[in-house]
């Protein structure tokens, strides 16, 4: 019995389509699922464009702690440009970034932390 050659193709294709579809797939549910969502205030202190393929905004915010303490740094990667040229016109000033975190991302492709900054507010 012969097989032609079209089926030993589609026998080959398959499981490499299934495959991409998977890691499609979990890449889709890892960025658009959140593990957490906060806020965090303190000062922007550092912020830029980070990546060799994929360019993503990665931030430093100093919190706020007590006087005479060391302050603790957040880490945060920022997606969108326009989210990212309005932090720039406030570093240095005090602001609260809204952010949601997500676990699971491969590699440092999408963001080098694993915190997307969504909201920025500027506290007088």
């Amino acid at each position: 019995m012969a097989v032609s050659k079209s089926k030993v193709f589609l026998w080959i294709l398959t499981p490499f389509v299934l495959i991409a579809a998977l890691v499609a797939g979990y890449l889709w549910v890892a960025l658009n699922w959140s593990y957490s969502k906060g806020e965090r205030a303190g000062y922007v202190q550092k912020f830029s464009e980070k990546g060799w393929l994929i360019k993503t905004w990665e931030g430093e915010l100093s919190l706020v702690a007590l006087p005479g303490s060391m302050p603790e740094k957040f880490f945060f990667t920022v997606r969108k440009d326009d989210l990212a040229s309005r932090i720039n016109s406030v570093v240095g000033k005090r602001v609260v970034v809204v952010y949601e975190q997500h676990k699971g991302l491969p590699s440092n492709w999408f963001g080098d932390t694993e915190f997307f900054v969504k909201e920025i507010k500027v506290l007088d």
